[in-house]
């Protein structure tokens, strides 16, 4: 048989294969449930799935597992298929943190086990794939978990790469630079197969006592809407179903979480329904509907006497029949359960878990104390199949969204190796840098000349032991402030240490007591600090909070919230020593809340608004100090002289901050404020129309200019007021900004549009409209050195 004989009954033979198969594939097709189709609409997908299951596998899906996972665990907490099967013979929704090692001992509360040792990727991986693999083939209609993990700042597991707190990376006032640390932090979740995110945090934080406020983006609702926008954008992606390096949002806490009575966490949020909509429903909204956010969580307050998983015109009527929201509303944890211990509102967990769903709470996190009591409550009456079914409609929609059913499966191969790739060390190093913000440089001492410092004292527990903020983990590396110094000083100055003061005995975030050092133990190590400086050419303090001092309060014996703003412990005592001395004084803070620094903005020659930086903080901190990066961040938040001048928000109404006796009624730093190692001018903002009508937009250009001798970052920032309203309206509002780089001498103009979003209020009948009239616009660097111009709306 020659060659091309062969080939032509070879072809032959697989023609006759080929047409022998296909009524055997067709019928396998046939056979195969239109809900495993990934070719089908998911809609359809839905409804086939839908209509398969029973009541308990219904529910079996609105519900996680954290507290009770050595139910799904063996003793060494590896997953086991048989403990699975046995507890959740109807499959499950969701696996809590799927990271750490809960299970292997008891635990109470929402927080991380202090002291416990999470899993490595691999681990993870390893951990996910199994249960996924029991959740695919094992249970009866193979529906995928479900992995969520929190990622306020990077992902939140072992060896993940450690970016800036989230109020950091507010500073930045960067979305491209955030969006990108946010694709980092999808990707090293995909990695080990957690494919869903408790982030961004879209809390508008007005009452700095609160310790959360380190996990939000500011007081201001445009500029947290802005900032969450680009985190959802880097999570997400901007389409759907999500790529394979891409996880869903869960948007947190839904809402007026931010500004608890008293300061302290989970307190009754007195609220009006204006103020709602005008400073905490927006970045939610916008969430929503620009970023197709899927899930939401609501928070544990109270407003106007309904806890937020009670309220069903919160999460019904204005989350979906408003905004139009489609995906998923998952409880906070425990948040069920405390409508009976902490609200005191319901008797039992079964009349909590009623109220839940008819408000529109569609999964019980971390666990299903009061869901699993769902089918008897059904059976009751008390429940209907109608309401379980919308509820299990939109957590199928998410897996089906998120292409679950074809791939659940973590990188079990490259997890360890892509984990804080080079990339992402980069990235966590530039955006370190971004947020520090300079809050004092009047006499030039920064930056520094590594050719003519000399000797450099470092002084600060925190300058040796970094924290790094809450919602964290253990990540593989850790640069100090002393370490990056030390880095930076080699063969060209010498650098001291002394610890000087400390805080508190420990910096464990999950350890419930709290414990400040005994003073006499500062003032010795105070003295000795004093001593090394004396011999120092300049001086670097570290100074600000720790993990303990500001931190969410889960607990009656777990605080984390202060009624007072100042500096804790020994540290004022330490500058005023300092300070005596007469030297170069830079202070650098890490901190999570804004702190009343009178003494430090009064003395020190430079201070700088640091936050918790994350793993980069020392390579950053020298990157800032010795001039290869020109600050540019700007506050997200003000700051106040003292806690009695609070509330102290820039956009105040008219009426408010008449003065007080014996004090200024200005705050220590103003909302968006920030320096340069240059300076900038900001012309008058030029609307390209003196009047526009009522749905119409306006295109407003302002001049920026380096008028220094170095390149730097600006932000320009718009403000906007209605001058003559039906309602009365702050004296000014954030409605856009831009982060921009300038070489020495550059101007460059910035076109800006205003749109009729932009310019709506909402009216004394509460309806959203533009209203006609004269708007002042107001263009510069801070929220109070501003020029204006004007124009009207007919």
């Amino acid at each position: 048989m020659t060659p091309l004989t062969r080939r032509r009954f070879g072809a032959s033979l697989a023609v006759l294969a080929g047409a022998l198969a296909a009524p055997a594939a067709r019928a396998a097709a046939a056979a195969r449930p239109l809900y495993k189709d990934p070719t089908a609409p998911i809609a359809a997908r839905v409804d086939d799935l839908l209509g398969r299951m029973t009541l308990e596998e219904k529910v079996a899906q609105m519900v996680g597992i954290w507290l009770k996972k050595e139910q799904i665990q063996t003793s060494e907490a590896e997953f086991s298929a048989e403990a699975a099967s046995k507890a959740f013979p109807h499959g499950l929704g969701q696996i809590s943190r799927p990271s750490d090692r809960r299970g292997a001992k008891a635990g109470a509360f929402a927080g991380a086990e202090p002291g416990t040792i999470n899993r490595t990727p691999a681990e993870t991986a390893r951990y996910i794939n199994a249960a996924q693999k029991w959740a695919m083939e094992k249970t009866r209609l193979g529906i995928p978990l479900l992995m969520h993990d929190e990622a306020l700042h990077g992902y939140v597991a072992r060896e993940s790469t450690s970016f800036p707190q989230a109020i950091a990376l507010a500073s930045t006032w960067d979305p491209e630079t955030v969006e990108k640390v946010f694709a980092v932090t999808a990707r090293e979740m995909r990695l080990r197969g957690s494919n869903i995110a408790l982030a961004p945090v879209v809390d508008v934080a007005r009452d700095p006592r609160w310790g959360r406020i380190e996990e939000t983006y500011g007081e201001d609702p445009h500029l947290c809407a802005e900032i969450g926008l680009a985190a959802i954008r880097g999570f997400q992606g901007r389409t759907l179903p999500l790529a394979k390096d891409k996880v869903f949002v869960t948007l947190k806490h839904m809402t007026g979480h931010g500004q608890p009575e008293s300061g302290t966490n989970i307190g009754p949020a007195q609220i009006s329904e204006r103020t709602l909509r005008e400073n905490f429903f927006p970045p939610f909204e916008r969430a929503v509907k620009e970023a197709n956010a899927r899930a939401v969580m609501p928070s544990y307050n109270e407003i106007d006497g309904v806890p937020s998983h009670a309220n069903r015109w919160l999460l019904h009527e204005v989350l979906r029949e408003e905004w139009g929201f489609q995906g998923a509303t998952l409880s906070d944890y425990f948040a069920i359960r405390e409508m009976v211990t902490r609200h005191k509102m319901y008797e039992t967990p079964d009349d909590a878990a009623v109220a839940a769903i008819k408000a529109g709470v569609d999964v019980e996190l971390p666990d299903g104390e009061a869901y699993n009591r769902l089918p008897e409550l059904v059976r009751a009456g008390r429940v209907s199949q109608a309401e379980i079914d919308a509820a299990v409609r939109r957590v199928l929609a998410l897996k089906f969204e998120g292409g679950f059913f074809e791939n659940p499966y973590g990188d079990l191969k490259n997890a360890d190796r892509l984990t804080a790739a080079p990339d992402a060390i980069a990235l966590a190093r530039q955006a370190a840098a971004k947020a520090m913000v300079l809050l004092k440089n009047d006499k030039g001492l920064l930056p520094l000349d590594a050719g003519k410092v000399g000797r450099l004292a470092v002084l600060g527990t925190h300058a040796r032991d970094t924290p790094i903020g809450g919602y964290s983990d253990i990540p593989r590396k850790v640069v100090s402030v002393l370490e990056g110094l030390q880095a930076e000083a080699k063969g060209r100055f010498q650098v001291d240490y002394a610890e000087a003061v400390r805080i508190t005995e420990s910096r464990v975030w999950a350890a419930d007591e709290v414990k400040l050092v005994d003073p006499a133990v500062n003032a010795r190590l105070i003295a000795e600090a004093v001593e090394v400086a004396k011999r120092a050419d300049v001086i670097l303090m570290v100074l600000g909070d720790n993990e303990q001092t500001s931190r969410e309060a889960w607990a009656d014996n777990h605080l984390g919230d202060r009624d007072s703003l100042d500096l804790i412990g020994q540290q004022n005592d330490l500058a005023r020593a300092i300070f005596a001395l007469g030297k170069p004084t830079i202070v650098l803070l890490l901190n999570g809340r804004p702190l009343s620094v009178n003494l430090l903005a009064e003395k020190a020659d430079a201070l700088i608004e640091g936050w918790y930086l994350g793993q980069e903080t020392g390579h950053a901190v020298a990157d800032v100090l010795f001039g290869r990066v020109n600050p540019g961040g700007k506050l997200p938040v003000t700051i106040a002289r003292n806690a009695g001048q609070l509330p102290v928000l820039y956009n105040a109404k008219p009426s408010a901050r008449r003065g007080y006796l014996f004090a200024d009624a200005a705050p220590l730093y103003p909302f968006g404020y920030g320096l340069s190692y240059t300076t900038f001018e900001i012309g008058t903002p030029r609307p390209a129309r003196a009047s526009i009508g009522a749905g119409e937009s306006v295109r407003v250009e302002v001049d920026v200019t380096n008028t220094g001798s170095r390149a730097g970052d600006e932000v320009v920032q718009i403000y906007l007021r209605d001058e003559a309203a039906s309602v009365t309206r702050p004296v000014k509002e954030l409605k856009k900004f831009r982060r921009v780089t300038l070489a020495a001498g550059e101007k460059r103009t910035l076109a800006f549009e205003l749109t009729p979003a932009d310019l709506a209020i909402w009216n004394i009948d509460m309806k959203r409209v533009v209203e006609p009239g004269k708007f002042t616009v107001m263009a510069g660097g801070n929220s109070r050195d501003l020029k204006s111009a004007s124009f009207t709306v007919g």
